[in-house]
């Protein structure tokens, strides 16, 4: 049996590339080297621009690492990105990397809901907690018949819904979910669903942060289940509804590495404070002042609270105006062999969700340790969802735990958290051997959260921010934390950056 805390599979950390076309007089800085700053910094290096980028860790990528045993492909942070939205995939593809995308099974997929210590299917031909079928919901033992008549009436009430959105406020997801459908669907199913991608409460999440599509369906047909079955002939021919690389999502982070001067790369170096004079921009670090003509603030939001706390006058506001709470993450995977996987019964299907009382605690107490134990709140079954992530015959689970104890558990031994993921699976899924690989990973304050008036917020603080000549932004903090818009945030602070100087030299 291996285990593996931290990938001994990136042996290079950087990868040397060859120098950009230097060739004019910006200065750029980046500071943070996850995907967000990567994107921003490969973007300057295509069109030629003097930037360095600052990063605090040993390696570049963030939380996006790929480990990498025998037939084994795991995945230590997001194991993919949505279809639908396009940045990701164009990247890739400029990347050279066309041939590696990989989508999601999705004649597989099934997920499911644990439900009294039992795995209950969510019914066919849902998006988020909206059905396109009639049938499915009306047969599942999910819901009761108060439920299903909560969901027969919603396109009735298309007219009343609409003309309800119309001037409306942001609003929680589950005050979102419970007008359309009632309180049942929303802690049935919306919460476990957004738990599981935010780690956070939907009593609490902004529906227009984190639901954008939901909201403009709501304000444009009012039903949510007719706008999405009107939709039902488009959707059929979509693509995969998610998308990966063969070998694993940090071949992305080599690949933007490799397009990057070496030079301009300084890993192990924090920026510690920034300040604005004579219209340019100084930065602090252990080395100590530098100077440039614009920065690109991809840190996260508790790193760049700091910072703007270091500003004068509106710094403070600024800083205020990020999201103020974060979850904590730790992911833990198990890695059976054929001959281990024979002894398995996994049913069929992408993983699991559970309903986390420590997220919302009037919910029903989904499967937990005991008392303080971070929550285990999704499980995916990742041979399932992708194909070349394990051996054939091989199983690899995936267990995700977070909730408002899961920061407290960050310094638990591995073999204390992978014990804790064998138990709880074991009590969901059946009986499990020992697993031939594990690994453990922990991503500290790694999930902000989208609260109500998310959106405005941000408006605000990027209407203060371009107050401030050469202060561009990036990262999960703002308008999205998938990894697609992560990179189009990244690339579009580049080019920001690069038309802020040139608009000071016209």
């Amino acid at each position: 049996m291996s285990s593996s805390s931290r990938n001994s599979s990136s042996s290079h950390l950087f990868r040397q590339g060859k120098p950009g076309r230097q060739t004019d007089s910006r200065k750029i800085a980046i500071v943070g080297g996850g995907i967000s700053g990567l994107s921003a910094a490969y973007e300057l290096a295509s069109r030629g621009a003097e930037f360095t980028l600052f990063e605090g860790s040993e390696r570049l990528g963030g939380i996006l690492e790929t480990f990498r045993s025998g037939d084994f492909v795991i995945e230590c942070g997001p194991d993919s990105w949505v279809s639908e939205k396009p940045w990701a995939h164009e990247l890739a593809v400029e990347l050279g990397l066309e041939d590696q995308i990989l989508g999601s099974n999705d004649q597989w997929r099934r997920t499911y809901l644990v439900r009294e210590g039992k795995l209950q299917p969510l019914p066919d031909g849902m998006r988020m907690m909206v059905p396109v079928k009639w049938a499915p919901i009306l047969e599942s033992p999910l819901f009761s018949w108060q439920a299903r008549l909560g969901y027969l009436r919603e396109p009735k009430r298309a007219e009343e819904l609409k003309a309800a959105a119309a001037g409306r406020n942001d609003e929680s997801v589950a005050e979102f979910v419970r007008r359309h459908f009632g309180r049942e669907v929303s802690d049935t199913i919306a919460g476990p669903l957004l738990s599981g991608v935010f780690g956070g409460d939907v009593e609490r999440l902004s529906v227009r942060a984190v639901m954008p599509a939901f909201v403009k369906m709501e304000a444009e047909h009012g039903s949510l289940i007719t706008a999405l079955q009107s939709r039902a002939e488009e959707s059929a021919a979509r693509k995969p509804i998610f998308s990966s690389l063969r070998t694993g999502l940090e071949t992305l982070v080599d690949r933007l590495a490799a397009h990057l001067p070496s030079h301009s790369v300084h890993l192990h170096e924090p920026v510690t404070a920034i300040r604005r004079e004579e219209e340019r921009w100084f930065l602090s670090t252990q080395k100590g002042e530098q100077r440039f003509d614009s920065i690109v603030l991809a840190t996260p939001p508790h790193v760049t609270q700091g910072l703007f706390l270091s500003l004068p006058g509106e710094g403070r506001r600024m800083a205020g105006l990020l999201p103020q709470r974060a979850s904590s993450a730790i992911v833990v995977a198990l890695a059976f062999d054929p001959a281990q996987s024979s002894r398995m019964r996994i049913p069929r299907g992408f993983g699991f969700l559970t309903v986390s009382p420590l997220l919302n605690p009037a919910r029903e107490k989904g499967p937990s340790g005991p008392a303080g134990e971070p929550q285990l709140l999704a499980c995916t079954f990742v041979d399932q969802k992708f194909s070349h992530r394990a051996p054939s015959g091989g199983i690899l689970l995936r267990a995700f735990f977070g909730g408002e104890s899961a920061e407290a558990h960050l310094s638990e031994p591995d073999e204390a958290l992978v014990s804790l993921a064998h138990r709880e699976l074991t009590r969901i899924v059946g009986p499990l051997p020992a697993s031939d690989i594990t690994l453990v990973r922990r991503w500290p304050l790694s999930l902000p959260q989208y609260e109500v008036g998310h959106v405005e917020r941000i408006a605000e603080l990027e209407s203060l921010a371009a107050s401030h000549p050469g202060l561009h932004l990036a990262g999960n903090a703002y308008h999205g934390v998938g990894l697609p818009d992560l990179i189009r945030d990244g690339r579009a602070a580049a080019r920001a950056a690069i038309e802020s100087c040139d608009a000071r030299r016209l």
